[in-house]
């Protein structure tokens, strides 16, 4: 925080000079889903060189892998970051049983929803893929189409589930996804109607502890002094960032880009909480 009680307003080559450890959000901070932000590639590569230790920390419904390799096809190469964890990474070490928790009964009935067709986040498991509300045993909403579809096409799709009380996981709590035609309804809306339907969900992703948890142990638990989460979103990258222990910054680009100040504000007092650093974007400045 600066003098005035604010957020103290750095660049990212400063905000390296503070902590050795990142965790940093890629939609809205590395890029919007198509493309590079300008500068990024570069900063990423720069925090490598300075030895800091970098994992993504990511809301996407699918697994690492898919991830890594969208990263690399936007210019970025495997060697600029240590870790990829995804909320759909630590829900599929769930759902498979690779934790303390018992493992969903083999040849459940899954509803289903992702994007683009992508079904990653359920390779591998016993489930098979239904897609009538009436006839699941699980939900998993992994993903949106909110671009196509419609929030009351999700409703009558999810509304026979939520009636017989059908046990439904988020996998990407992001309630405002990025895309060609602007922002548009995320996974974690379409999971808002599911609660508003009555039905009960589970979050995996940013900004519940989970997912801070499966990446601190990924580094070996670090002291927490040492971390800075990086992100765009004050509700999922701040709140969640805080709810963990560790300092946030968010950085002025993704859903927020063009937010005035007074409105920015505002957030930070909606969802109590406000970072400790301002990022105008992520790049590294030379000297």
């Amino acid at each position: 925080m600066n003098a005035m009680g604010g957020p103290t307003v750095i660049d990212l080559k400063a905000l390296s000079e503070r902590f050795d450890i990142f965790l940093l959000d890629q939609f809205g901070v590395l890029h919007d889903g198509n493309a590079a932000y300008p500068g990024a590639v570069e900063a990423l590569a720069h925090l490598k060189a300075a030895g800091k230790r970098v994992v993504l920390l990511s809301n996407s419904g699918r697994r690492a892998g898919p991830n890594e390799g969208r990263l690399e096809r936007l210019g970025f190469p495997r060697a600029s970051w240590d870790r990829l964890v995804t909320s759909g990474e630590v829900a599929w070490h769930l759902l498979s049983g690779h934790g303390p928790e018992k493992r969903i009964p083999p040849g459940s009935r899954c509803l289903y929803f992702a994007r683009d067709g992508d079904r990653t986040a359920v390779e591998g498991l016993d489930l098979q893929l239904v897609e009538d509300g009436a006839d699941a045993d699980l939900v998993l909403i992994a993903g949106s189409e909110a671009d196509r579809l419609t929030l009351d096409d999700y409703r009558g799709m999810l509304a026979p589930a939520a009636a017989r009380d059908v046990p439904c996981m988020c996998t990407n709590p992001d309630k405002i996804m990025l895309t060609t035609s602007g922002p548009r309804p995320g996974a974690g809306r379409i999971a808002e109607i599911y609660t508003e339907l009555g039905g009960k969900v589970r979050w995996i992703g940013k900004p519940f502890k989970e997912i801070y948890q499966a990446a601190l142990d990924a580094l070996g638990n670090p002291d927490p002094a040492r971390v800075v989460c990086v992100g765009d979103s004050v509700e999922h990258d701040i709140a969640g960032g805080h709810g963990a222990g560790l300092a946030t910054a968010l950085v002025r680009s993704g859903i927020l880009a063009d937010l005035p100040a007074e409105a920015l504000s505002a957030l930070y007092r909606e969802h109590g909480a406000a970072p400790e650093f301002v990022l105008p974007g992520f790049y590294w400045t030379a000297g």
